[in-house]
C-alpha cells in the first residue's frame, strides 16, 4: 500500500479524487446556481502546498477534468431533461479554475517556503481571484450570463481571501508543529551526542593519563631488570623482564583502545558550540537530575560573554561535573547560579549553590582523588574522582580552579579560569 502512494500518478488521481469529492459542497454566493464555491478549491490548494514535488501543471489538468467529470453527472440526475452537452457547458469553466490556479501556483512553487504566511496568504489570494475570474468569465461565454457587477466582486474577493487564509493558516500550523517536532528531535539527539561526547573525553583523558603511568612503570621495571642482572639475580631478572614485557603488552592494548576511541570521539564531535547553548545543556539536564532527587532547585544563569568554543565538550564535563555536586549538595530546595564573565586575557566560570557549603578543614583536600563526602543508604562511600578529574581537565586547558571562601552552611562557589584565546574558536562570531 505505502508503495502504491509513493507512485506520483496514484499521488495525482488521489488529489484529484479528493478535490472532485469536496468540490461537491458547495455553496452559491450569487443569484442562481451558474456559479459555485466548494471545499474542493481549498482541498486543492491544500495538496499543493503540501505536495511541491508533484507537477502542478498536471495535477490542474487531471484535477479540472475529474471536476467536471464529478459535476458534470447531473445530467443523469437532474429532474429535468438535459443534454450532456448542455452539462458539460455548465461544468467545464470549473475545470479552467484548476487550471488556471495549477498554472499561477507552479510560479510559487520553489519558493513557498520563503514567504511568511500573510504575504503568502495575499498572493494565494490573488491567485485564487485570477482562476475565479477566468471561470466566470468562461462562464459569461458560455452561457451568456453578466455576472461582473461590482456587489458580487466584492463578495467573491472576501470569500476568496477568507478561504486562502484559512488554508494558509492551517498550512502554516502544521508546518510550524512540524518544525517543533524535528526541533525537539535534533535536541534529543545533540544531548545524547554530548553525554556521548562527555563520557569519551572522560575515558580518553583517563586512558592518556595511563599511558604515561604505564610507560613509567614498563621503564622502572627495564631498569630493575638491568640492575637484577648486574647483581647476578638472574632469575628475578628474568622475572623483572617478563613484568616488562607484560605491561609493555598492555600499553600496546592501551593504544588500540586509545585510538579507537579518539577516532569515535572525532566522528561524534565535529561541531563546536557557543557557551550560551553549551549552559542550556547543563541546566536541562541538571533539572532532570534534580527532579530525580525530587529537590525543588531553581538555576540561573548570567552570561556577560558569549562565543563559539571548539573545547564544548571538556567545557561541559567540568560545569556539568560542577552543577551536578552543587544538585547533590542541596537538601531539598535551593538556588544554583552559573556565571560566565571574561576577565583580562581569561574567562571565567562561577558555579555557586545554596547547599550545605564546605568545611573549613576540607577546602585543602577536597581536589584529591578518593576524597568525598558521599555516601549511600549502606553507608558506602562514593569513588571520590568527581572534583579530582575537574581539576585535571582544567589544567589540560592550562587553567586554574578554586573553592571561593564561605561559611559552612551558607553554600559553596567553584571559580574555574581558563585562557580565552585557548578555548575560544577562531571563526567565533557569536
Amino acid at each position: 500500500m505505502r508503495r502504491f502512494l509513493k507512485n506520483e500518478t496514484m499521488q495525482i488521481l488521489l488529489i484529484a479524487l479528493t478535490t472532485a469529492i469536496g468540490a461537491e459542497i458547495k455553496v452559491y454566493p450569487f443569484h442562481g446556481d451558474y456559479f459555485r464555491m466548494g471545499l474542493g478549491a481549498s482541498t486543492f490548494l491544500f495538496f499543493l502546498l503540501f505536495m511541491r514535488h508533484l507537477p502542478y501543471l498536471k495535477i490542474g489538468i487531471i484535477t479540472g477534468i475529474f471536476s467536471v467529470c464529478f459535476q458534470g453527472t447531473e445530467w443523469l440526475t437532474h429532474s429535468t431533461p438535459l443534454s450532456f452537452t448542455a452539462s458539460l457547458q455548465n461544468n467545464v469553466a470549473a475545470g479552467v479554475y484548476y487550471i488556471v490556479f495549477a498554472l499561477c501556483m507552479d510560479r510559487l512553487r520553489t519558493t513557498i517556503h520563503e514567504y511568511n504566511p500573510l504575504r503568502l496568504g495575499g498572493l494565494v489570494s490573488g491567485i485564487d481571484l485570477i482562476s475565479n475570474g477566468a471561470e466566470l468569465f468562461l462562464r459569461c461565454l458560455l452561457l451568456g450570463v453578466n455576472v461582473m457587477e461590482w456587489d458580487d466582486w466584492l463578495l467573491l474577493v472576501i470569500l476568496t481571501v477568507v478561504r486562502s487564509y484559512f488554508v494558509i493558516g492551517l498550512y502554516s500550523s502544521i508546518v510550524i508543529g512540524q518544525m517543533r517536532v524535528l526541533h525537539a528531535e535534533k535536541e534529543k539527539r545533540m544531548e545524547q551526542m554530548l553525554h556521548v561526547g562527555t563520557g569519551l573525553y572522560g575515558e580518553t583523558f583517563y586512558l592518556q593519563k595511563s599511558m604515561g603511568t604505564i610507560e613509567a612503570i614498563t621503564e622502572q621495571s627495564y631498569i630493575l631488570y638491568s640492575k637484577l642482572k648486574e647483581e647476578n639475580l638472574e632469575r628475578y631478572g628474568q622475572e623483572a623482564l617478563s613484568i616488562a614485557q607484560q605491561i609493555h603488552e598492555v600499553k600496546k592494548d592501551s593504544q588500540r583502545i586509545l585510538a579507537g576511541l579518539t577516532k569515535l570521539y572525532d566522528s561524534e564531535i565535529v561541531v563546536d558550540m557557543s557557551l550560551a547553548e553549551m549552559l542550556g545543556f547543563v541546566v536541562k539536564a541538571n533539572e532532570k537530575y534534580s527532579r530525580m532527587f525530587q529537590k525543588k532547585i531553581k538555576f540561573t544563569t548570567d552570561l556577560d560573554t558569549d562565543y563559539r568554543t571548539g573545547d564544548f565538550i571538556p567545557l561541559l564535563t567540568i560545569v556539568n561535573n560542577l552543577v551536578s555536586n552543587a544538585v547533590e549538595a542541596i537538601h531539598e530546595h535551593g538556588t544554583i547560579g552559573i556565571r560566565v564573565y571574561e576577565e583580562s586575557v581569561e574567562t571565567v566560570f562561577v558555579v555557586s549553590d545554596t547547599g550545605c557549603g564546605i568545611r573549613e578543614s576540607h577546602r585543602s583536600i577536597i581536589f584529591q582523588p578518593g576524597f568525598t563526602t558521599k555516601y549511600n543508604e549502606s553507608g558506602v562511600a562514593a569513588a571520590g574522582i568527581g572534583l579530582s578529574h575537574v581539576r585535571n581537565i582544567v589544567h589540560s586547558l592550562g587553567g586554574e580552579i578554586a573553592v571561593g571562601s564561605s561559611e559552612e552552611g551558607t553554600g559553596t562557589t567553584f571559580i574555574v579560569r581558563l585562557s580565552t584565546l585557548k578555548i575560544r574558536s577562531a571563526s567565533s562570531a557569536v
